[in-house]
């Protein structure tokens, strides 16, 4: 049967067809997830998943389009005409479209199963070969395909054709309106210089700041808040007011103090607001470093610095329920992913404080959604809190916060329904103790020896190879980096070690090598 010639020729002619109705959905669904138009129809891990859903089929069904015209006996095209542009005297412009639409898309595509990895600025620059890609495919469908002159073709041509450019129009009035809101309530924050929380005084800095690299964003305090006893709130938007990038809930930021410190924080803010990021600031007065203890004393409204560009590694995945258990400042969060969600998604939040007074965002939360937020500050309750009758055996758990609580709510739940992000490692020392290791570099087959006492980040860096650390502790996740060969041995706290393993990464700031070396895709 497969040996059929008509075989291989309804093979081309379908999956043409699904590879351009697939793509115009990935599209449409991009578009959609960032103007955030479906932000109350499901939770954004549903939508991400469908997106990458349409784009990776896309790409497929591009794949056996290409395979199914090498083994079509009649138009019998030949590698080298499949993948090489103007490669083939049949029609060369049209057909050299569609290869070049074909490699837009493992760009789009390769770019972002490693965006985290890459600028910000870069993902996005590749991410828009997506129009450019599906612009192609209708100027090559139009000219090469077989079923033009038939009027279910046109019927669909004209359908993915007007649906594509409805979305493009969608996307750039939505952005416009993005920076008109932007524009909007920089205007309003300039008129309310008075306000003594929110105020925008855009002078010059108070801290000068050294150059930072093209990969940070310069930030202004726009607005210092008393979020609750301990626990300050600052509202940054970008120096040159312009709108800032996506992020999701459970993402963070690190913030490159004009001290020299860097310190993480999770955003707790509105994804959809553009034009600032939001974060709480609990004073840690006890903390080795002092970072909570000098944003507390030194950075109010006014002030610049330099933060990160958003990364998450603490994701809100697909799910019927949700229990969601916050201790202390790990609300915040906990707070994004509560708000992101549709009204009809089932969840409860467990809140745990040491007062009222210290908790912050409880008495907002409570307010609205009276039936589905407990409070339970240690102050006035006494005893062993029991978590078990918060969760079903359907619910997944995210749980922020100290690592007494994380250790309680890590036995609640199955391995794959327990989330937690973490602000203080755990200890973890290596098996065979600090012992050198060998690191090999893959793009350049360089090797370099690591010392007994020295990091992998920390010889890494010092050979000036292209890495970023932050937090240096293995609780951020900025310096993860792919293992191409040798067993890592995992002391970071980012996330679980068999994810890791899996995904095939590390984290080079703690961890090291099970063995004696590892070759790193660096």
């Amino acid at each position: 049967m497969m040996t059929d010639p008509h075989v291989w020729w309804y093979v081309t002619r379908s999956s043409a067809i699904i590879a351009w109705v697939l793509m115009t959905l990935a599209v449409l669904w991009g578009i959609l997830l960032s103007t955030r138009l479906l932000q109350r129809v499901d939770n954004p891990g549903w939508l991400q998943d469908l997106h990458k859903y349409f784009g990776g089929m896309s790409l497929i069904m591009v794949a056996l389009h290409m395979v199914s015209l090498m083994l079509d006996g009649y138009v019998s095209f030949s590698f080298v005409e499949v993948l090489v542009p103007f490669g083939t005297d049949f029609k060369p412009l049209p057909v050299a479209l569609g290869i070049l639409a074909f490699y837009m898309l493992i760009a789009v595509q390769g770019t972002s199963l490693i965006m985290n990895r890459l600028p910000r600025r870069l993902w996005k620059i590749v991410h828009y070969l997506s129009y450019a890609s599906i612009l192609l495919v209708a100027v090559h469908a139009g000219l090469v395909g077989t079923d033009v002159g038939s009027w279910w073709y046109q019927a669909v041509a004209v359908l993915l054709i007007t649906v594509s450019m409805l979305a493009v129009v969608v996307r750039i009035v939505l952005g416009n309106r993005s920076s008109a809101v932007a524009a909007k309530a920089r205007a309003a924050q300039d008129a309310s210089t008075g306000a003594p929380l929110v105020s925008t005084t855009v002078a010059e800095p108070q801290v000068a700041l050294a150059a930072a690299p093209h990969d940070r964003l310069h930030m202004i305090v726009v607005a210092a808040t008393r979020l609750a006893d301990g626990v300050i709130g600052l509202r940054l938007a970008a120096r040159d007011r312009s709108v800032l990038p996506t992020w999701a809930p459970g993402s963070h930021i690190t913030l490159f103090l004009p001290n020299g410190l860097e310190r993480q924080y999770s955003l707790c803010g509105d994804p959809t607001d553009r034009t600032h990021f939001e974060v709480a600031v609990v004073r840690v007065d006890d903390s080795a470093l002092g970072g909570s203890r000098w944003i507390h004393e030194n950075l109010g409204v006014g002030d610049a610095l330099d933060i990160s560009h958003p990364r998450n590694n603490f994701e809100l995945e697909p799910a019927r329920e949700y229990v969601f258990i916050a201790g202390g400042i790990g609300i915040t969060p906990i707070k994004a992913m509560i708000e992101s969600l549709p009204a009809s998604r089932y969840w409860k939040l467990l809140y745990v404080g040491r007062s009222d007074t210290s908790m912050a965002f409880a008495a907002e939360l409570a307010a609205a959604y009276p039936h589905r937020v407990v409070l339970h500050p240690s102050s006035s309750n006494s005893g062993h809190l029991d978590f078990a009758p918060f969760v079903t055996e359907s619910s997944h758990i995210y749980a922020c916060g100290p690592a007494s609580l994380l250790e309680a709510v890590s036995s609640l739940a199955p391995h794959d329904r327990v989330h937690i992000e973490r602000f203080i490692p755990v200890i973890r020392a290596s098996a065979g103790g600090s012992r050198p290791i060998s690191v090999t570099c893959d793009r350049n087959g360089e090797t370099l020896e690591v010392a007994a006492g020295v990091s992998v980040l920390e010889a890494l860096e010092a050979s000036g190879r292209p890495i970023i650390g932050s937090c240096r502790k293995g609780v951020c996740g900025t310096c993860e980096v792919r293992v191409l060969e040798g067993t890592p041995e995992h002391l970071d706290s980012v996330m679980d070690d068999e994810e890791k393993d899996e995904l095939g990464v590390m984290y080079p700031c703690v961890s090291r090598a099970a063995g004696s070396t590892l070759v790193l895709d660096i």
